[in-house]
C-alpha cells in the first residue's frame, strides 16, 4: 500500500513504514543465522568455520543482484504510477531477460572463482574443501535468489510488500525445519546446511512465481509482450548501479576482513561467523530507520516541505538512537547466552572471543545507527554519490585497521577496526551534513 508522508505525524509515519521493512530483512537474515546456529550447535566448530568463511563471498554476489532489482522497482513504480502499462510491461520483460542472463553467467564465474578467492583470503587448509563445497551448493541456488528478489521488487512496485514478507516467512521456517532435520538429526554435515538453503529459496522464489500468475494480472506478461528493450536497459542499469555498488562495498569489505580473521585460527573464524549474525541483527532496524527517511525527506523534497525535512531528520536520528539504546543494552547483558546459541559447550574459546567482542560492541553500535540515518538523509536528498563515498571510505578505513590491529590485539582488533571505519565515515558525513542542511 502506497502512503504519503507529506503530511501528518512523523514519527508514526516513520516508524510503521520502519516496522514492514524491518520484518522483512529479519527474515532474510534468518537463513544465515538459522544455518550458523544449526551448524555450530551439531556440526562443530570447523564447520561454522567453513560456513562463516563462504558467507562473505556468498553475500558479495546476493546483495548486487538484490541491488539490481531495487533499481528495477523504482522504474516499475514509477511507469505503473503514470498508467503508462505498455512501458510498465517492458520493464518487466526486459529486466527479467537481463537479469537471468546476469544470473546464469555470474554463478559460472563464482563457480570457477571459489576456490582461488578461498586461498587468496588465507583460508586454513582444514576448512578449505568443506568452504568450497559450501559456496559451490550456495551459488549453484543464484537463480531462485534473483527470481524471488525481481518478483518481490515486482509486487512492492504496485503497492504490495506483505505478499513478499509472508513468502519469505514460509521460506525461513522451511529452512531451520530442514537444517534441524537434516544437519542436526542425521548429522549430514556442512554442505547440507548449503543444499537446505536454497531448496527453501526455491520454495519462496516459485510461490512468489505462482502468486503473481494467479492473482496479479498487472505483472502478467503475455507472449506478445516478451520483449528486451535496450533502452530501457541502460536506464535500469543507472538506477540500480549506485544502490548494488553499495551494497556491493560492504561486502567486499567484510571478505577482505575475513582474509585478517582467518590467520587467526579456526577459533576466531567461527566466532567472526556468529557475531557477524549478531551484527546483522543489529544493524538491520537502523538500516530500516534510514530507509523509512529517505522515502520520507524524498516525498517532502518533491513536495518543498523543508520544516518537514528537518524534523524528519531529527526524529529519525532520535529513533536511531533510541534502538542503540535497546540493541546496546541486550547485547551487553546477554552478550555469552548469544554466542552459546552458536556455539556448543565444547568451543569456549570461540565463545570467549567472541563475547569480549559483542560487549565492545554494544558500545561501538552508536556510530551505524547515526551514519544510517544520514546516509537515510543524503539518499532521500538525492545525494547517492555521497552515500557511496561515505561507504567506500568506512570500509576502506576498516579493512586497513583490521590488518593493523588483528595481529597485535587478536580477535578483539577486529571490533576496534569497525569503530575506525565508522569514525572515519562520519568525519565525512557530518561537515556534509551541515552544509546539506543550510541549503534545505
Amino acid at each position: 500500500m502506497t502512503k504519503n508522508m507529506t503530511g501528518g505525524n512523523i514519527p508514526k509515519h516513520l516508524i510503521s513504514f520502519a516496522l514492514p521493512m524491518i520484518l522483512g530483512n529479519m527474515f532474510q537474515l534468518t537463513y544465515n543465522a538459522v544455518d550458523s546456529i544449526i551448524v555450530g550447535r551439531f556440526a562443530g566448530e570447523k564447520a561454522l568455520a567453513s560456513v562463516g568463511t563462504a558467507n562473505p563471498i556468498m553475500n558479495i554476489i546476493i546483495f548486487f543482484i538484490v541491488g539490481i532489482c531495487m533499481g528495477t522497482s523504482v522504474l516499475m513504480s514509477e511507469f505503473y504510477g503514470s498508467g503508462d502499462m505498455d512501458k510498465f510491461h517492458r520493464e518487466i520483460s526486459t529486466s527479467l531477460i537481463a537479469g537471468l542472463t546476469f544470473t546464469v553467467i555470474m554463478t559460472a564465474i563464482c563457480m570457477m572463482l571459489s576456490k582461488p578467492i578461498l586461498i587468496m583470503l588465507r583460508t586454513p587448509e582444514e576448512i578449505l574443501n568443506s568452504s568450497i563445497a559450501y559456496l559451490h551448493v550456495i551459488f549453484l541456488g543464484l537463480l531462485f535468489t534473483f527470481i524471488y528478489n525481481f518478483y518481490a521488487a515486482s509486487l512492492r512496485s504496485i503497492g504490495d510488500s506483505k505478499t513478499p514478507l509472508i513468502f519469505l516467512a514460509i521460506s525461513s521456517v522451511l529452512n531451520g525445519s530442514l537444517d534441524l532435520i537434516f544437519v542436526g538429526y542425521f548429522k549430514m554435515g556442512v554442505v547440507t546446511a548449503a543444499y537446505t538453503t536454497i531448496a527453501a529459496e526455491a520454495v519462496s522464489a516459485i510461490l512468489c512465481v505462482i502468486y503473481v500468475w494467479k492473482k496479479v494480472p498487472e505483472l502478467r506478461l503475455k507472449r506478445q509482450e516478451i520483449t528486451f528493450d535496450k533502452e530501457l536497459l541502460k536506464k535500469t542499469v543507472s538506477f540500480s548501479w549506485a544502490s548494488a555498488m553499495q551494497q556491493t562495498c560492504l561486502y567486499v569489505g567484510k571478505v577482505l576482513v575475513q582474509g585478517a580473521v582467518n590467520p587467526l585460527g579456526v577459533e576466531s573464524i567461527a566466532a567472526f561467523n556468529a557475531v557477524n549474525r549478531v551484527d546483522d541483527f543489529a544493524f538491520t532496524p537502523q538500516q530500516s530507520i534510514g530507509a523509512a527517511m529517505t522515502t520520507f525527506i524524498a516525498q517532502n523534497r518533491g513536495a518543498n516541505q523543508s520544516e518537514r525535512i528537518k524534523k524528519g531528520l531529527k526524529i529519525g536520528m532520535i529513533l536511531e538512537n533510541i534502538y542503540w539504546i535497546i540493541i546496546g543494552s541486550i547485547v551487553l547483558l546477554f552478550a555469552k547466552p548469544i554466542m552459546s546459541l552458536f556455539l556448543s559447550p565444547e568451543d569456549s574459546k570461540s565463545i570467549g572471543l567472541g563475547v569480549v567482542y559483542l560487549t565492545y560492541m554494544a558500545f561501538f553500535y552508536v556510530f551505524p545507527a547515526n551514519t544510517n540515518g544520514i546516509q537515510g538523509f543524503f539518499r532521500g536528498m538525492g545525494q547517492m554519490s555521497i552515500t557511496l563515498k561515505a561507504t567506500f571510505s568506512q570500509i576502506v578505513f576498516r579493512v586497513i585497521f583490521a590488518y593493523i590491529l588483528a595481529p597485535y590485539f587478536g580477535f578483539s582488533g577486529i571490533a576496534f577496526a569497525c569503530l575506525a571505519g565508522w569514525i572515519a565515515m562520519l568525519a565525512y558525513e557530518l561537515p556534509n551534513l551541515f552544509r546539506w542542511k543550510k541549503l534545505i
